[in-house]
């Protein structure tokens, strides 16, 4: 079954590709030829993952799924949240994101967080939405150089690495993404029984 997701982050394709069976073929934006940059303007991330599926159904026609996911931080009032990406400004720089949390933390005791994602599948004229949240914690510094984003700095709980040090197996096992991805392929896969 071939399913368009609505993103060209090689990084986030990639992870999704190893999450579903061989039975899915994942295709990005540019492989249906969608080279915009599809705006992200809702204010939550349920609605950006929604404007970004709804884009591509419109546009193409097709049956599609896109996410969108952010870090939401607790003494920070849930920031960066839908911000995530562009917490430092334009344009979207994962290490300046990284530096900005962290000194928007100094001197807090709490550093619980979460990610969290949220899945918009436009599927048979019907949209419906998946939603993986992954508790821990913001460490001080940046440890690993696997994944991207805030994964350098994010200890999931009852874990002692960051995201940036599991392989690319382990974090899809356990993260936002993960579980937002089994709750879609479960779905699809009753679906076409």
């Amino acid at each position: 079954m071939k399913l368009v997701f609505a993103s060209n982050n090689k990084n986030k394709i990639k992870e999704i590709q190893a999450l579903v069976p061989s039975t899915f073929q994942i295709v990005s934006l540019e492989d249906i030829s969608c080279f915009e940059d599809i705006p992200e303007t809702a204010d939550t991330i349920e609605g950006n993952a929604i404007l970004k599926a709804n884009y591509v159904t419109e546009k193409f026609g097709l049956n599609c799924f896109a996410d969108d996911s952010g870090l939401e931080v607790d003494a920070l009032d849930g920031a960066p949240g839908v911000y995530s990406a562009r917490y430092a400004g334009e344009p979207k720089d994962d290490e300046k994101n990284i530096d900005k949390l962290l000194l928007n933390l100094t001197n807090k005791t709490n550093r619980k967080a979460n990610f969290k994602t949220v899945i918009a599948l436009n599927y048979e004229g019907k949209q419906f939405l998946f939603t993986g949240i992954i508790n821990g914690k913001i460490i001080t510094e940046k440890i690993g150089t696997n994944g991207f984003g805030y994964d350098p700095i994010f200890i999931a709980d009852n874990y002692e690495k960051t995201f940036a040090e599991l392989t690319l197996q382990e974090k899809s096992t356990i993260s936002h993404r993960g579980k937002a991805v089994k709750q879609l392929i479960k779905f699809l896969e009753e679906k076409n029984d």
